[in-house]
């Protein structure tokens, strides 16, 4: 843990351009700048030793760079913004021990020490390839949601599974149907810490038949055998930004 706590930790932000519903999501203005770099200035509040946007257009690397935050270049064919970090490694040439937090980029009000708090959990797991974040819910609706992701985790906090379904399911709830036991249901935060060395090794891996599924790329960690830490946040992440209605919310947060 001590490595990570030195802030000997490396976060990357993958950025695209292609959003079908938000076009040219990274470079929409919040606050007098476009999105990534709020981005990049708050996870900058973790303690990393180095922020880096990793993204295949040139108007977001021109961006960052007129904002004094670095910028890669990456290929405009990955597959995910897994791929698109590895590439990010190599071109930092990070060690294969070197931890690496991906933080996604159109999160401008994401927790800085939630990162701190992933990084921080790897470093302290040497069994583990990842970590990732969760929180409580106590909503039965968002526990019915699909497009909210549970997971279930052993009595190391290691992930076991990670699902789109209620999870875990309460077979005695008081009137049946979909409901949260109390304290025991968790919410997956979009927030991965890597070793590098996985994250190079990640792209070989064959795509898992539960992954295609659920439509969830971190099943693939767990089908071919690795395990990922999950760290139980007391907060929520700040909203996300997708849709020209989430850029409005947001923009009314920053201005409070």
């Amino acid at each position: 843990m001590s490595g990570a706590a030195a802030g000997d930790f490396h976060i990357v932000i993958p950025a695209r351009l292609a959003s079908t519903r938000l076009p040219n999501k990274p470079l929409a203005d919040l606050a007098g700048s476009p999105m990534i770099v709020q981005v990049a200035r708050r996870a900058a509040l973790a303690g990393a030793a180095q922020v880096v946007v990793a993204t295949d257009a040139e108007e977001v690397r021109a961006a960052c760079e007129q904002h004094g935050i670095r910028a890669l270049m990456t290929r405009p064919d990955h597959a995910s913004g897994s791929d698109r970090l590895a590439e990010a490694c190599e071109q930092l040439g990070l060690p294969d021990d070197a931890l690496v937090v991906n933080v996604q980029g159109d999160e401008p009000l994401i927790a800085p020490g939630m990162i701190r708090a992933c990084a921080e959990l790897l470093a302290a797991k040497p069994q583990c390839q990842m970590a990732t974040v969760a929180h409580a819910i106590d909503d039965d609706t968002e526990f019915a949601n699909p497009n909210v992701v549970k997971l279930v985790t052993d009595a190391q906090g290691l992930a076991l599974y990670f699902s789109r379904a209620p999870i875990p399911w309460w077979r005695d709830a008081p009137g049946g149907g979909a409901r949260i036991k109390p304290d025991a249901v968790l919410r997956h935060v979009g927030l991965y810490a890597y070793r590098a060395g996985f994250l190079r090794r990640f792209p070989t891996l064959a795509v898992s038949p539960l992954e295609q599924i659920e439509a969830l790329e971190q099943l693939r960690v767990l089908w071919h055998g690795e395990r990922i830490a999950v760290h139980v946040s007391d907060e929520r992440p700040g909203p996300g930004v997708d849709t020209p209605e989430d850029l409005a919310r947001v923009r009314r947060l920053m201005a409070d």
